[in-house]
C-alpha cells in the first residue's frame, strides 16, 4: 500500500481533530478524502507529508514511517496544500527550477519545461507569479508537487479559483496521474469526486464515517430506487401513490415528478401503465442514481 494509516488521533489541548482513523490507499487509486469544514481533512493530510506529528498512533507512506523517516516520506510524496504557498516575486520558470534544485533533479530545465507543458502554463510561464491569477497560481503549485515525479500526490483543494476549461484540464491531468500514482484529494465539489475518485473516505469530527467505492456510494439503498418522470398533465399525487411499491411522490417542477420506491422492484412499467390508465403521456422517464452531495449531507449533519 503506499498509504497505511492505522489508529491515527491527534489533540489540541483537550480537542480531537483527528479520532482514531485508520484507511489504506493504493497504486494507481484516485481517494476523495471529503468532509465539512474543520472535520480534520487537512490535519490528516499534514500528517501524512510530515508537516506536523500525530499524538498516537501509525501512518506509512511509500514504506516509511512519518515519524522515523519524514525526509524519505517527503521526497516520494507532491503536496500542494490548502493555501498555496509560492514566493510571489519569483518568476515561475525560476521558482520551479528552484524548486527542482531543492530535489535535485538532474536536468532540471527539462523537467520545468516538462512541467510547464503538462500544467498549461506556457503563456504565464515568463511572468512573475505575484501577476498571475488564482486558478494560475494553482497550476504552479500543482507542477511543484509534481516536479520531482513523486508516487504519491496529496491535493488539498487542487481546484481552487479554476475556470470552467481550467477545471476540465486540470481534472483530466489529476485524472492521468492516478492511473500510475496514488493521488489524495480533498474537495467540497462533489462533482469533482464523482468524475475523479475511484474510492471516498468521508470524515466527520475527526471520525471516518464511510470508506467505500464511488459507485457503490451513488448507487445508495439497494431496496429503494428514485424515478423521476414527467407527464404531458399534471397527475393526482394520491394517485401517484396508489400504485403498488410507491413509497414516495414529490413533486420537483410542473408535471414532474420524483417516485420513490420502497422495494427493489423497478417501477417505471407500473408507471407507463399509470399513464395509459389516466390518459397521460411520458414525455421523459430516468432512473436517478443517489447523489454523492445527499450521500454526505446524509452522514455528515448535526
Amino acid at each position: 500500500m503506499s498509504i497505511k494509516v492505522e489508529f491515527i488521533t491527534k489533540k489540541y489541548g483537550e480537542q480531537f481533530a483527528l479520532d482514531n482513523v485508520s484507511f489504506e490507499a493504493a497504486q494507481g487509486e484516485i481517494v476523495g478524502f471529503l468532509g465539512p469544514n474543520g472535520a480534520g481533512k487537512s490535519t490528516m493530510m499534514k500528517i501524512l507529508t510530515c508537516y506536523i506529528p500525530p499524538s498516537a498512533g501509525k501512518a506509512v507512506v511509500n514504506g516509511f514511517d512519518v515519524m522515523e523517516s519524514p525526509i524519505e516520506v517527503k521526497r516520494s510524496v507532491g503536496y500542494l496544500p490548502e493555501h498555496n504557498p509560492l514566493y510571489l516575486d519569483m518568476y515561475v520558470k525560476e521558482y520551479l527550477e528552484f524548486i527542482g534544485g531543492l530535489h535535485k533533479i538532474p536536468d532540471k530545465k527539462k523537467r520545468v519545461a516538462q512541467m510547464v507543458e503538462m500544467t498549461g502554463l506556457e503563456v504565464e510561464q515568463h511572468k512573475k507569479i505575484g501577476a498571475l491569477s488564482k486558478g494560475y497560481r494553482q497550476r504552479v503549485g500543482l507542477a511543484q508537487a509534481l516536479i520531482h515525479d513523486p508516487k504519491v500526490l496529496i491535493l488539498d483543494e487542487p481546484t481552487t479559483g479554476l475556470d470552467p476549461n481550467q477545471l476540465e484540464e486540470i481534472r483530466k491531468l489529476i485524472k492521468n496521474i492516478g492511473r500510475e500514482k496514488t493521488v489524495m484529494l480533498s474537495t467540497h465539489i462533489m462533482q469533482e469526486v464523482e468524475l475523479l475518485c475511484d474510492r471516498v473516505i468521508i470524515i466527520n469530527k475527526g471520525k471516518i464515517v464511510t470508506d467505500e467505492e464511488t459507485q457503490v456510494l451513488q448507487q445508495g439503498d439497494e431496496n429503494r430506487i428514485v424515478v423521476v418522470v414527467e407527464f404531458d398533465k399534471e397527475p393526482a399525487r394520491e394517485a401517484l401513490l396508489s400504485i403498488t411499491g410507491v413509497l414516495e411522490a414529490a413533486q420537483q417542477k410542473e408535471r414532474t415528478w420524483q417516485i420513490v420506491s420502497g422495494t427493489d422492484i423497478d417501477l417505471r412499467p407500473s408507471l407507463f401503465k399509470f399513464a395509459v390508465e389516466q390518459g397521460l403521456t411520458v414525455l421523459e422517464m430516468q432512473r436517478e442514481e443517489m447523489k454523492l452531495e445527499d450521500v454526505f449531507k446524509k452522514l455528515t449533519k448535526k
